[in-house]
């Protein structure tokens, strides 16, 4: 085993979608471990697997075959094997999600989105209320922002709103689907750095992304191609933009950018 602490771990994973007559393999025999505190990313061509892989390591959806086992205290769950219900409270208890699109509920205001995930856990409003506004203020949405609505929220705000939703139940591991696929660049940049802080605070991150600019904030970048995965790299802790000039570590940066895009290539992206 590795010297970090698992976290998960899937097994001989497959995923098949019948359409009449048609299988498609998704997933094949796919084993993979994710580790605690790592900043996981899953890149590959589109059709590759990659939502389907996420999916199935949260518990968003089953595997066709294989197990999935969490690692959480000193217990080991295989959710695989779970009723619906059992996983979905296993879902609100360990995990987290921030997807492309952020569904927040256009009728309630930013600190009622993330209340009424929280309230599904915890049951004292107050501490709920209390953390969810220091968390709020984390990314940068203060006191005279918390009672907006999402339409009244730029599309930047409204994910940062959708990442704070996704960690108030203190998750083991946070998954990401794309989460800065329908931003600007502005705002892309805002919600990585997001996502670089909680994991420099510990938070376990698994996110699939397509872009190399977000591919950078991983330490362990993994491929997939036609549902297995080819090859992995690790990148070792992000310390900042290559192109920032005031980064003191830009020379190391650059070279991180450098390997990243070398494996890409290598991988035929």
């Amino acid at each position: 085993m590795d010297s970090k602490s698992m976290i998960l771990t899937a097994k001989d994973l497959s995923k098949t979608f019948s359409n009449e007559s048609v299988q498609q393999h998704v997933l094949k025999n796919l084993n993979l471990s994710i580790y605690k505190g790592d900043f996981t990313v899953i890149m590959g061509n589109s059709g590759s697997g990659k939502s389907t892989l996420l999916y199935a390591l949260s518990g968003m959806d089953r595997p066709s075959l294989g197990t999935i086992t969490y690692y959480t205290g000193d217990a080991e769950t295989e959710i695989s094997t779970y009723s619906n219900d059992n996983l979905a409270k296993f879902r609100r208890d360990h995990v987290g999600f921030v997807f492309q699109q952020n569904y927040l509920n256009d009728s309630m205001s930013a600190l009622d989105n993330i209340m009424v995930c929280g309230l599904l856990k915890q049951s004292n409003r107050k501490e709920l209320a209390d953390k969810a506004k220091r968390l709020l203020e984390k990314v940068e949405i203060t006191g005279g922002d918390w009672n907006k609505f999402p339409t009244q929220m730029s599309g930047g705000m409204q994910q940062r709103v959708a990442v704070v939703r996704g960690v108030i139940n203190s998750p083991e591991v946070l998954f990401a689907d794309e989460p800065t696929g329908a931003l600007n660049s502005q705002n892309t940049e805002n919600v990585l750095d997001i996502l670089s802080d909680l994991n420099n605070e510990g938070q376990s991150i698994v996110m699939v992304t397509h872009t190399i600019k977000a591919a950078e904030r991983g330490n362990r970048i993994i491929y997939l191609a036609d549902g297995v995965i080819s090859e992995e790299i690790e990148l070792g802790p992000y310390k900042g933009d290559y192109k920032d000039t005031a980064n003191p570590d830009m020379e190391e940066a650059a070279q991180r950018h450098a390997k990243l895009k070398a494996f890409l290539q290598k991988m035929g992206w």
